[in-house]
């Protein structure tokens, strides 16, 4: 791989792990050697550019018999290797790219090891090997059906691959904006209200479950008849969701913490089966309680990756420590709360203004304690009323409608991140958009911050392991 032209040594020598960079070049190169290096300015989505190293190259994907090349090209981040590199296909003039469950429909990829991206267990080769084999399954490259298409074999492929989803709309075309909110009661309507004020929704479904204690408040948006509203008792209703929202809760009158979760993981059982074989391609929020072990639960029982399945988890303690940051202490930076949504919580900052694009970075924990622990103190003595967590929950659904890419902390599958080796579900800052979450990279915490996370994985693996799933 030659990395030595001026404009390469260049913008290499901006990155932060250079040698363990050129190290990892070198390694693609020996097993993918037509991945190509360049000099490259990349554009994120607030069009904000940097200079960055880039490699174009195709990857072999079988297919029904025959073998393709899928032109694809990396974009690598400066503190490459331990963040992901931005994945696109760069289809050719007689391509068109297939929006699926792990490209969306401007050809950016999303695969689960970039979002459980964990160097140097992860990397570029790997990442190739994975793209190879999702590609294969469910191929998101086609020919365009225009008469001047030569292969008869390209356009049958394409149209066979044409798939009708619950609600008749094609899986290429753009799906409506359906969110449903399952579970009623306070949270449930308080979802509800706050996504129709924030959210532009062609249809918001909420549906009241019988066994669930969280219900009551359906009957008055009957009254009422909101426009895009539907009301039911159905779980059916909810096909063809983008977003599917969880509040639901099936709390009892048993005295053990471990039984009254056990209540609400049978409640499960019978719902998260059904609402992902009815919306496979919806980003499943989870806002019922305890949310790490409730996320963690609809993970297992619905089949879906990881990057489909998060928890509303600290978005909210987040947004309002980056608010009093903001508006108290005047730093203009992003910040996050992460862990556990408990007393074990803690803060991390990004290293930069708020950006939320691939280029987010966090900051060491040591350095910036003291700034997030007043922070911290601020929003201390705030509740957490249904009402906060419902505007909460319609921020995330927001970026996932607008393929926003907004860097939200929710519950997500935290194994790999920062060294963890546990199947845990933390808050972490997770990027957002239309295929769903995409993690930040890991970073070192002080050791008072560190020993929190430990002890939430701990807490969290012993009830996951006392649980009847």
């Amino acid at each position: 791989m030659d990395l030595t032209s001026e404009k390469i040594v260049k913008i290499l020598s901006k990155y932060k792990f250079h040698d363990v960079a050129v190290e990892e070049l070198q390694k693609i190169h020996r097993i993918y050697p037509r991945m190509v290096p360049s000099a490259g300015t990349y554009t994120f989505n607030d069009n904000s550019q940097k200079d960055l190293l880039e490699l174009n190259g195709n990857i072999p994907v079988k297919y029904e018999g025959r073998s393709y090349n899928f032109p694809v090209q990396l974009w690598l981040l400066p503190s490459f290797p331990f963040t992901p590199p931005i994945c696109l296909l760069k289809p050719t003039e007689s391509m068109v790219v297939r929006e699926g469950k792990h490209v969306d429909n401007r050809g950016r990829i999303y695969l689960p090891g970039l979002h459980n991206w964990d160097y140097p267990k992860s990397t570029v080769v790997g990442l190739l090997k994975e793209m190879s084999a999702k590609f294969e399954e469910d191929p998101p490259l086609s020919a365009k059906t225009t008469g001047e298409s030569k292969d008869p074999h390209e356009l049958l492929t394409f149209v066979s691959n044409l798939k009708i989803n619950d609600v008749g709309f094609r899986h290429h075309d753009q799906p409506p904006n359906k969110v449903s909110v399952i579970g009623g009661g306070d949270l449930g309507m308080a979802s509800v209200m706050s996504i129709l004020s924030k959210c532009k929704v062609d249809k918001l479904v909420f549906i009241d479950i019988a066994e669930s204690s969280t219900k009551g408040g359906s009957t008055d948006l009957e009254i009422f008849n909101l426009p895009h509203v539907e009301i039911s008792k159905d779980l059916a209703a909810s096909a063809g969701s983008r977003v599917v929202v969880v509040t639901a809760n099936a709390w009892s009158g048993e005295q053990s913490y471990l039984s009254v979760v056990q209540t609400n993981v049978d409640l499960y059982r019978r719902i998260i089966p059904h609402l992902a074989r009815l919306s496979p391609h919806a980003v499943m929020l989870i806002a019922s309680q305890p949310v790490d072990i409730m996320t963690h639960v609809a993970w297992r029982q619905s089949g879906l990756p990881p990057t489909q399945v998060i928890g509303a988890g600290c978005n909210l303690d987040s947004e309002r420590l980056s608010h009093a940051l903001d508006i108290n202490l005047n730093t203009h930076k992003q910040a996050w709360v992460i862990g556990e949504l408990s007393d074990n919580k803690v803060a991390v900052m990004s290293n930069t203004g708020q950006s939320f694009n691939g280029q987010t970075e966090l900051a060491s924990g040591n350095a910036t304690k003291p700034l997030l622990d007043r922070a911290f103190e601020l929003i201390k003595n705030r509740g957490q009323r249904s009402w906060s967590v419902g505007l909460s929950v319609a921020d995330i659904t927001n970026s996932v409608l607008t393929n926003k890419k907004k860097t939200h902390s929710v519950s997500t599958l935290a194994q790999g991140w920062g060294g963890i080796g546990a199947e845990v579900f933390l808050s972490l800052p997770c990027i957002m958009g239309s295929n769903g979450s995409t993690r930040l990279a890991g970073v070192s915490l002080g050791q008072e911050e560190d020993s929190k996370l430990k002890d939430s994985i701990t807490s969290l693996s012993s009830l996951m392991s006392q649980i009847r799933l």
